[in-house]
């Protein structure tokens, strides 16, 4: 019997700003890394797809202009996306992910089934974020019920040590969405880094 697979939907980070001058303030000053290391840096986001491959279709979409994000150009492409997906799907977003994914869900409906949505490291308000601040990813907070009625389960991932996006977001999340879990770290900073097994088992066991 062919059983067809659960689908996972990876949303990755990005810059989002108000004002066009900071975009280009950071280009200025944003330390640039040694193009003959690329891709030296592992990240955890591959061993989603490596790990669930089994049981799990992994999506990993590129957003438009991650370094100076829009909102309604992320809208347009996540939709684009839709054709693909099937009732259950699972979604993450990581960072400003998470963010597009709060301000979407809270706007906007989705036309299949949503089985679980993982807030990684996602910022809940504008903030300073080095540089940044979120731009027209900002939402009203008072519309997350919406999200809730469409998402069988949510999850906030946070790390204490956060260094781009303060814990405080995370316990923002958790007030206003009652019925989520929090899932706290004393190490993991922005979950920028190589391992991250925690969140495949979080996932295999919902």
């Amino acid at each position: 019997m062919n059983i067809e697979k659960k689908q996972i939907v990876f949303i990755h980070g990005g810059n989002a700003y108000s004002e066009y001058k900071n975009f280009l303030e950071w280009l200025r000053v944003k330390e640039i890394e040694d193009p003959l290391e690329e891709g030296v840096f592992k990240k955890w986001q591959p061993t989603l797809r490596t790990s669930l491959s089994q049981s799990y279709d992994v999506y990993y979409p590129a957003m438009p202009n991650s370094k100076n994000a829009k909102y309604e150009e992320w809208k347009i492409w996540f939709e684009r996306h839709h054709a693909f997906l099937r009732d259950g799907v699972t979604l993450i977003g990581h960072s400003l992910g998470g963010y597009f994914l709060a301000k979407y869900l809270s706007e906007e409906k989705m036309p299949v089934s949503v089985h679980a949505l993982y807030f990684l490291a996602a910022p809940f308000e504008n903030d300073d974020f080095g540089g940044e601040d979120g731009g027209d990813f900002a939402f009203d907070s008072q519309n997350l019920h919406r999200l809730a009625l469409q998402v069988d389960g949510v999850y906030i991932f946070h790390s204490k040590d956060d260094s781009v996006v303060p814990y405080t977001h995370a316990l923002k999340y958790a007030e206003a969405l009652p019925g989520a879990e929090l899932v706290s770290f004393e190490d993991k900073n922005h979950f920028l880094h190589e391992k991250f097994p925690e969140i495949i088992e979080h996932i295999q066991k919902h």
